[in-house]
């Protein structure tokens, strides 16, 4: 089941006093799509970027990644071209082996940050976090996209109730191995109602409730986390009777 995902306006690139943001972009803006709307003022110039980076977000939600990110040159230093050091790397580059720091908007500032340092850096972090940029190179707004909670509207709804009653079995029975779950219920409630559950199924949605923190794994067995209670409980308050019976929530 997707994931509810927001875009965050966190930084301006450019001289945003000299040149400033025509659509009166701030830094904390947010753009969020829930599942079946957006929400939040966006400039249409930027729009056609996040759509498609929020449409990947919502479905591998924290999973996610620029396949950019995976590159290792991001940790090399900077060099110079040395034709005397091609017996070595087979091309002739030489390791510039100190910290450079470009003045205010020079063209560097659109690169990644902790991207080509020296020394690098000690963890893999750059484009770590998923950004798309204003494509006004002026002020370059830096959005960050994320996903922040799993999705509950739309046609999301099914697959977030079984998400949530899987939620609820898991509390009755901590530890419980997460192989075991589809037995916690009845043969009806795993092929009558939608979508059916299948040891699969169970598997992808235990998985995304692990990612958005409601259950915690540990050696194969399931516990739910005070996060998860909390976002069970206030499920539960928005059910009616009817809905609490069917779904064995009572």
């Amino acid at each position: 089941m997707p994931f509810k995902v927001k875009a965050t306006l966190v930084n301006f690139l450019g001289d945003t006093k000299r040149y400033p943001c025509h659509f009166l972009h701030k830094v904390g803006d947010e753009i969020i799509w829930d599942g079946e709307k957006l929400i939040g003022r966006v400039c249409p110039d930027v729009l056609p970027l996040l759509i498609p980076v929020m449409h990947a977000v919502r479905y591998a939600g924290p999973r996610y990644k620029n396949p950019i990110y995976y590159a290792p040159f991001w940790y090399a230093s900077l060099s110079s071209f040395d034709p005397i050091m091609k017996k070595y790397d087979g091309v002739g580059w030489r390791v510039i082996k100190e910290k450079v720091i470009e003045p205010p908007y020079h063209m560097a500032s659109l690169q990644p940050p902790n991207a080509f340092q020296w020394p690098p850096v000690n963890e893999r972090i750059v484009l770590k976090d998923i950004i798309v940029l204003c494509p006004d190179t002026r002020t370059s707004a830096v959005f960050k996209v994320e996903p922040f909670d799993l999705s509950d509207t739309g046609y999301d709804v099914p697959y977030f109730r079984r998400e949530m009653v899987i939620l609820h079995k898991v509390m009755q029975k901590p530890g419980i191995e997460v192989s075991k779950i589809l037995d916690e219920f009845t043969k009806e409630e795993r092929e009558d109602i939608y979508p059916p559950l299948s040891p699969v199924m169970v598997q992808v949605l235990v998985e995304e409730l692990e990612l958005v923190g409601y259950i915690k794994i540990q050696e194969g067995k399931a516990y739910v986390t005070d996060k998860g209670k909390v976002k069970l409980e206030s499920f539960k308050k928005s059910l009616s009777e009817e809905e609490k019976i069917a779904l064995n929530l009572k």
